[in-house]
Order: structure tokens, then C-alpha cells, then sequence
């Protein structure tokens, strides 16, 4: 996923404001019907590439976050 899904991601986000943002201008309406379409097909383009990528990782829920560690969920805080 660190490779091409999430530079899909990072794409899409920054193509959705762009999107958003010439929609409040004065640019012509097939311009942003254009625009408009390439997101019709785009989004969920995206969705499907992060659902069906192989990344794998070996941390669970019970290793916390990794900024905060905590030993385990199990044991009891002091």
C-alpha cells in the first residue's frame, strides 16, 4: 500500500479539492463536467485498488499505536 495505493490516495484527495475548490470559480461548465466525470470514475478506481491490495502487516490491536506504546491491553495499569 505504500507504494501505488497510497499514492492513489494522496492523488484523488488533492484531484477532490482542486474539484471543489474550481467549482466556486467562474470556470466553464464543461470543464467542470469533465472534471466531474474523471471523479465519477476515479473514487471508487480508488476504493478498489486500497481494498484490494496485499499489504500485510504484523501488528494487532493489542500493540497500541506506535507514537504511545503500551505494553498490552491485557494487563492492568497501576
Amino acid at each position: 500500500m505504500k507504494n501505488y495505493a497510497i499514492k492513489l490516495v494522496w492523488f484523488t484527495t488533492v484531484f477532490v479539492f482542486v474539484f471543489a475548490g474550481l467549482c466556486q470559480t467562474t470556470v466553464i461548465l464543461p470543464v467542470i463536467m469533465g472534471l466531474h466525470i474523471i471523479g465519477l470514475f476515479l473514487i471508487p478506481y480508488m476504493v478498489y485498488t486500497v481494498l484490494k491490495d496485499d499489504y500485510t502487516t504484523t501488528k494487532t490491536f493489542k500493540d497500541w499505536y506506535e507514537d504511545n506504546p503500551v505494553k498490552t491491553l491485557d494487563e492492568d495499569e497501576n
